[in-house]
């Protein structure tokens, strides 16, 4: 008898960054939810010492092998270096990681990451465990999705000066800078927005898919967004009939869609939606 060698799968998932109370966690649990309505598969890892009460079902958590208020009363560490710490110390055990995702075969994997923008740019520890997560058959790090969260509180702050797909798309930002003029606190600080501008648009450096978690509509564009960065949509983890498959793989045009929508509610009453600009054309 011979036995058929074991195929090696991909595995798919996010890793989620961003700045501190930018949503993170609150992305995940709302991904985790909309995942699990739609029959995927789906484990929460929290890689961040710093969360606690999570608001999700988490399958692995780093407070399992290391916490942040363990290290800086054992260390006397400050936040910041306590952070650091905590990753060191990760990186070092990653034997420890690699055994907690073995558990979840077939599964897709929401990465919970820490919010201190030091980790990504002055440190090596995140950036390696990501290096390692690739090694491991995992497909989570490149290419990115950048996600304009909570969208839902934009009202708070009144009408947006610009069409939503204006600061989305970010091709031309030679009319914000102008409308950042105008107001006495930026206005000191003019050269410098016109250089970081066209820096910006120089290098296509930004776009944006508006995120809403309470709006189904929102989070799928999102989710689409992300299947067709990452391949998930030429995966093996889920049968997709090819509706599905052509919507995120072929979708060029879901931010355009998704953004006409807000827009509607957004924008200010007596500016041309993107689609009324489209209907002159």
């Amino acid at each position: 008898m011979s036995s058929e060698p074991e195929q090696s799968s991909l595995r798919f998932g996010q890793v989620v960054i961003g700045p501190p109370g930018s949503g993170k966690t609150t992305y995940c649990r709302a991904m985790q939810e909309f995942l699990s309505h739609l029959g995927r598969k789906v484990v929460v890892i929290n890689l961040d010492p710093a969360n606690e009460g999570l608001p999700y079902t988490c399958a692995v958590d780093i407070s399992e092998l290391v916490t942040l208020d363990d290290v800086m009363e054992g260390l006397k560490l400050g936040p910041n270096g306590g952070l650091i710490y905590c990753m060191e110390y990760l990186e070092a055990n990653l034997d420890w990681l690699e055994g907690k995702l073995k558990k979840h075969h077939n599964y897709y994997f929401l990465f919970d990451c820490p919010g201190q923008v030091e980790l990504y740019t002055h440190h090596s520890s995140v950036r390696n465990m990501f290096a390692q997560l690739s090694k491991w058959n995992f497909r989570v790090e490149l290419p990115h999705v950048n996600v304009l969260s909570k969208m839902d509180l934009i009202e708070q702050y009144g009408k947006l000066a610009f069409n939503l797909d204006f600061y989305t798309e970010v091709m031309d930002l030679s009319y914000l800078v102008e409308h950042l003029a105008a107001d006495p606190f930026f206005k000191k600080f003019h050269r410098l927005n016109e250089k970081l501008a066209e820096v910006i648009q120089d290098y296509s450096l930004v776009s944006f898919v508006p995120l809403n978690v309470q709006d189904k509509e929102s989070m799928m564009q999102v989710l689409r967004a992300v299947d067709k960065a990452n391949g998930y949509c030429f995966g093996d983890l889920e049968e997709r009939n090819l509706q599905a498959m052509m919507s995120a793989a072929v979708g060029a045009d879901f931010q355009f869609t998704s953004t006409l929508g807000v827009q509607e509610k957004y924008v200010e009453p007596n500016k041309k939606t993107l689609e009324e600009e489209v209907m002159d054309l």
